[in-house]
């Protein structure tokens, strides 16, 4: 809000900057950007904390950028509870000379709205601006709300509106003023108002009262409300606007507090705050399935640096993922192969210096080759899978465990006895794979890489696989060839000398299986292994649903080649033991030719110009594709079909 937010509102607003300040702040011409911020909880009554409010007009020393304010309108309700103010706030332009020269302005206008109800002691503010508002819409909303689940706390929430139209070809300059001073003072608002509560405390006032009803005549109400007590008269400021906007109900369980986030999350940015929130709340709108946990949001967010539709694209794409594969249940329902759990030598070990979770990896030691040809490279996915999702439960652990957010963990790779065996071309490109997986799926779970024992052959691997890896994952990397872990700069920085394993000449036992050759005995036969290169084929083929009797259900395919297809589907319920499994291809076969329950099927499809298609189906849903619109009135263009179908 103009003074809302930053003037003296719990967490501040770039208006309260100035005009310019709240244009720059985002670019993007002829889009409405949004912001909202967590909810701020103040440990004091609401009473105690409008009269620190209070304190902040005429003028506040504390915020520079504020000129100063003039009543534009108020009034009270005949019994005194509510109080309405419209003010008219003048804030200096912070901008180089040159554009503040071309914009011809050396301060702006905002009208803030304040609505104080002392009976329901909430405080609503609105704000819009009134210069250039012809070229730049901004508009806040913020609330002062007690606490729900404590009375004698108060609670502030603020949201944002910003619509650039034009502004003298400069909105891109702007933006990028705005974003700098806002980040720089978005925590003044709160700092103001506990100046002033720390203030009133120590002048001695640690109570007010709550509003009671007068008992005075209708005509002496005006002169008589402002006697009650000294908080009760003032409280309309330029500093938070909040009216009834639809993002900003009252506090409960689906917010998220500044508190909680410093705590359990960690230090955002505002800006960063704002697109957690946003991502949150739209998938808690439009998500139909499970909703991601904050800290797994807040993982794509980073991947993305916090673009926040990009984010969302990868994060609804991981959802499918999930989804489509069942990923939620792995952790219940993945039981590794004995030969797995004797030749695979990875397992977790304590934590590193920071509390993250430690996994080690005796990669030189393992027979990758042998792993494959024993148990394919599905069976590896899924236990690489599991790692992943056991990794992310450690890291919640370890969060309570410690008292600090830990979003990460460590992996200690020892490559001793690499050789060009592990370059086995299939095994190469197995391991590419699960580094896509893995990166699409599970980003900014890596904390640091620390590689230790790197062979002379280890730049050959690293030239194949590092093309395919993260440049911010890229960066966690350590890597010690010969002896030079030991000592200063090795891994005595990043672990506690009792976890350092023994095998790397530390005191601690570690249990990770030591690998060794695979048996050839233990290999699959041509059979087995031609029955999983079936069930792979089918898996990338076929896509798998849950679809509850009588209910809807809509899914998209992308083919490259014109063409005949055949759509086919069945009533498959599978044994609870075999709930992840997908079916056989005979299954299928049997299926076609079996009796079943009825179902109208829809469908639609059309014939995409390439430039339309980016790789991935969100790209098809925000393109002129209507693919998300399966039973939408066909075009005209000849190129797109619907029809239904009643069949078995």
């Amino acid at each position: 809000m103009i003074l809302g937010g930053t003037a003296g509102s719990g967490r501040p607003w770039l208006c309260a900057h100035s005009c310019l300040a709240g244009f720059r702040w985002w670019s993007c011409e002829n889009m409405v950007q949004k912001y909202q911020s967590p909810v701020c909880v103040y440990k004091y009554p609401f009473e105690l904390v409008m009269a620190a409010y209070e304190k902040r007009f005429p003028t506040c020393p504390q915020i520079p950028v504020f000129l100063g304010s003039e009543v534009l309108r108020e009034s009270r309700s005949a019994d005194g509870a509510v109080h309405l103010v419209e003010r008219s706030c003048r804030l200096r332009v912070e901008a180089p000379r040159l554009l503040r020269k071309i914009a011809g302005v050396e301060h702006v206008v905002f009208v803030q709205r304040n609505v104080l109800n002392w009976k329901e002691r909430t405080l609503l503010i609105e704000a819009h601006n009134e210069t250039f508002a012809s070229r730049v819409v901004v508009r806040e909303n913020c609330s002062y709300t007690v606490h729900p689940e404590n009375e004698d706390w108060t609670c502030f929430e603020q949201s944002a509106s910003l619509d650039i139209r034009s502004f003298f070809g400069f909105e891109s300059a702007l933006e990028k003023i705005a974003m700098k001073q806002y980040t720089a003072n978005v925590k003044r608002g709160k700092e103001v108002i506990e100046h002033y509560l720390n203030e009133l405390i120590s002048q001695g006032t640690s109570h007010i009262p709550r509003w009671t009803p007068a008992s005075v005549p209708k005509e002496d109400t005006h002169s008589q409300a402002g006697l009650r007590d000294p908080g009760s008269l003032e409280v309309c400021r330029p500093g938070s606007a909040q009216g009834p906007a639809p993002e900003m109900v009252s506090t409960d369980g689906n917010k998220l507090d500044v508190d909680y986030i410093e705590r359990c999350l960690g230090h955002l940015t505002p800006m960063q705050e704002s697109c957690l929130i946003q991502l949150r709340h739209w998938l808690q709108e439009t998500h139909k399935g499970k909703i991601p946990k904050d800290e797994h949001i807040l993982r794509f967010l980073r991947a993305r640096d916090f673009h926040l539709d990009r984010a969302r694209e990868m994060l609804c794409q991981s959802l499918s993922w999930r989804k489509q594969h069942q990923v939620d249940l792995l952790l219940q329902t993945w039981r590794p192969p004995a030969l797995l759990e004797e030749f695979y030598a990875g397992g977790w070990h304590y934590q590193d210096i920071d509390g993250r979770p430690l996994y080690i990896l005796r990669l030189g030691h393992m027979d990758t080759k042998g792993l494959m040809k024993a148990v394919g490279e599905e069976v590896l996915l899924q236990h690489v899978l599991c790692v992943n999702e056991e990794g992310q439960k450690r890291c919640e652990g370890n969060t309570k465990q410690f008292g600090h957010p830990i979003s990460s963990w460590t992996c200690l790779v020892d490559l001793e006895g690499l050789s060009l065996r592990h370059l086995w071309r299939p095994g190469v490109k197995a391991l590419l794979r699960m580094i896509e997986v893995v990166e699409d799926n599970y980003p900014e779970t890596l904390g640091r890489l620390l590689i230790v024992r790197a062979p002379r052959i280890f730049p050959v691997l690293w030239t194949l696989i590092s093309p395919f890896i993260n440049e911010n994952t890229r960066q966690k990397f350590l890597i010690y060839s010969g002896s030079n872990y030991q000592g200063p700069g090795g891994l005595v920085d990043y672990l506690d000398k009792e976890v350092i394993p023994d095998f790397l000449g530390g005191e601690c036992l570690c249990n990770v299986p030591e690998g060794g050759l695979v048996p050839k005995s233990l290999y699959l036969t041509e059979e087995d292994q031609e029955h999983k290169d079936q069930l792979q084929q089918w898996r990338e083929t076929y896509q798998s649903a849950s679809v509850l009797r009588g209910a809807p259900h809509e899914g998209s395919h992308v083919t490259q080649w014109p063409g005949i297809y055949l759509l086919q589907w069945q009533m498959h319920s599978t044994p609870g033991h075999m709930a992840c499994s997908l079916p056989g291809v005979e299954d299928v076969l049997m299926a076609l030719h079996s009796p079943g329950p009825r179902c109208k099927l829809l469908y639609y499809y059309e014939v995409l110009a390439s430039e339309d298609f980016r790789g991935s189906m969100s790209s098809l849903e925000s393109c002129t594709s209507r693919f998300s619109q399966l039973s939408a009135t066909t075009s005209s263009s000849g190129q797109s079909h619907s029809s239904s179908l009643v069949s078995r």
